[in-house]
């Protein structure tokens, strides 16, 4: 996004300073007014009035109901009308408007357009948008809801509208276009594992998916592209098939067909009934994101976010919390700092790198083992240990073990494959714990439970393959019989009698868990992260601001583990 331009002021003639005199000059065409005043405390005094004047004609403070109509109804109008100059100059970025309005006659072919204002609340005023696509002889009906802010620009006070894209559609992210025509990327029919098709009008969550598979298999699975309108992200080509994989960004989207092409046909490795569980489960939180996948294999099984708009679950990078004890965990375990059943410090305190860091309500394990100080998420039992260690050791252990963090993850569609970057002193120590610079969303941790569970790491994946002849990512090395056997251990335990043992209950014994809690600047609560396995099922989860993992995301992760045994 970028910063909006401030309209420019007039240019003004300098008064000349002549003998400690202020001569002003008043122009004209072909004539000339020259009026002398005397210098010293008359012309402060004079300066300092008309500042005071100026100063005193900029309006301040809230806008009233009045203003906010007036300049709503100013740009409605004008935008209806087809006066594009007149609409961007009652916003605050005119550049940018007259743009994107301008676009939206000239590049989405949409005409007729009606707008009809709502009902306002306080700055914000709801709008109907109706009109007419038309391309190359195929018309189309365009309806759709927006919303506008007036606020009061700063150098004069003077009320406009808030000039973001999503004014002009609310799928729009500033930066973007529309544009009508010839699909870049013929559509697509994705089927679930069993073959029944997947729609985002059945399972909400899979709508960014969809259109991930249509940019990365449209072309290649032999369909024939229709007319549409679409939503042009921006930096994009409009050419989806040129777009990459391993990208967090937002893929292009399809607002409206005129002409329908001819889908090819794409086969999923989802479930369709654990699909329906996980887009249940999210639907109980506002901001939460659920990923399952089959260890064994790394087929994704199920993805869902109560958001439907970013997809979080597969390319969200969050910092993960204490659920990265995993892998720290099994760092520790390969260098022989940590043995299970073993005595480890777990003080209230340890300081590290200038930092002092602390557990939850600042509780102590005294002469506890390794286990207890894992299943009850203690801090300090890891940040003793960060002076014993390289500043890449953790990074290494992430990439060669967990196959994190290399960027050459190929499930299908648009991912993020973690970041654990080599960090030093208290960051360091911080990323043991999941904070500091380590991101990483629910499909990452999925993995990181299921490699903990089979020893090895196996790239997820949405698409098989076969399909496409793509080469899945490897890991350098799997884990050692000892810390395989070990790190289950630990897992087992903490959700039989750790911090996931509420959320584990009536799960049975095959079974493994860890709860994370992030703090994240801004938020009054930290993300609650969970993840866990159940038998050849990997599962992981995140609530944003909900809290502690095993209350906020427990709950939702266990779900899906009983919905699949």
């Amino acid at each position: 996004m970028g910063n909006r331009g401030r309209a420019g002021e007039r240019g003004r003639t300098k008064p000349a300073v002549i003998g400690g005199m202020i001569a002003v000059v008043v122009g004209g065409a072909g004539f000339g007014v020259y009026a002398v005043y005397g210098g010293g405390a008359a012309a402060d005094d004079s300066a300092s009035t008309a500042a005071e004047r100026k100063a005193a004609a900029v309006k301040t403070g809230p806008l009233s109901a009045a203003e906010v109509k007036s300049a709503a109804t100013t740009f409605l109008t004008a935008w209806q009308s087809g006066d594009v100059t007149k609409a961007a100059a009652t916003t605050n970025d005119t550049a940018a408007a007259r743009t994107l309005l301008t676009g939206y006659g000239k590049e989405a072919h949409i005409k007729d357009v009606t707008l009809t204002p709502g009902t306002r609340s306080g700055t914000k005023l709801p709008f109907s948008v109706k009109g007419t696509v038309s391309y190359k002889g195929q018309t189309k009906a365009l309806a759709y809801d927006s919303q506008l802010t007036v606020v009061r620009r700063a150098e004069d006070g003077k009320p406009l509208v808030d000039w973001h894209s999503s004014v002009v559609h609310p799928d729009l992210e500033d930066g973007d276009r529309l544009v009508t025509g010839e699909a870049g990327t013929p559509p697509v029919k994705a089927l679930d594992r069993d073959g029944g098709e997947l729609t985002a009008a059945k399972y909400p969550s899979l709508g960014t998916v969809l259109d991930g598979l249509r940019e990365k298999y449209g072309k290649k699975a032999g369909g024939k592209a229709g007319i549409e309108l679409r939503v042009i992200r921006e930096g994009s080509s409009g050419d989806s098939a040129k777009a990459t994989e391993n990208s967090e960004e937002t893929p292009d989207k399809t607002l409206l067909e005129l002409s329908k092409g001819t889908p090819g046909t794409v086969r999923t490795t989802l479930n369709p009934s654990l699909q329906a569980t996980a887009e249940g489960q999210v639907a109980k939180k506002p901001k939460a994101s659920l990923v399952m996948t089959k260890a064994s294999t790394g087929e994704i099984l199920a993805v869902a976010n109560s958001g439907h708009g970013f997809n979080t679950a597969f390319q969200g990078s969050l910092a993960p919390g204490s659920t990265m004890k995993i892998i720290s965990a099994s760092l520790l375990l390969d260098k022989g700092l940590a043995s299970m059943d073993k005595q480890h410090p777990c003080p209230k305190f340890s300081t590290y790198g200038g930092w002092k860091f602390q557990n939850d309500d600042k509780f102590e394990i005294k002469g506890g083992t390794f286990k207890a100080s894992f299943a009850r998420s203690c801090n300090t039992a890891f940040i003793s240990q960060a002076k014993k260690l390289s500043d890449d050791d953790l990074t290494k252990q992430a990439q060669e073990v967990f196959g994190l963090g290399k960027n050459d993850w190929s499930i299908g569609v648009s991912s993020f494959d973690g970041a654990v970057p080599v960090q030093s002193d208290a960051q360091m120590a911080a990323s043991l714990i999941g904070q500091g610079a380590v991101r990483m969303n629910p499909l990452n941790m999925a993995s990181v439970v299921a490699t903990a569970k089979t020893g090895t790491f196996h790239q997820p994946y949405l698409v098989s393959p076969d399909v496409d002849d793509r080469t899945l990512a490897k890991a350098p090395r799997s884990l050692s019989a000892s810390t395989r056997a070990q790190l289950q251990q630990l897992l087992q335990y903490t959700a039989a009698a750790g911090t996931a043992a509420e959320a584990m209950a009536g799960l049975g014994s095959d079974f493994g868990a860890k709860t994370g809690s992030a703090e994240v600047d801004g938020q009054k609560k930290p993300n609650g992260w969970f993840t866990a396995w159940k038998g050849d099922l990997a599962a992981a989860g995140v609530v944003q601001q909900g809290g502690h993992g095993g209350e906020a995301a427990g709950p939702l992760v266990a779900a899906m583990l009983k919905a699949g045994s």
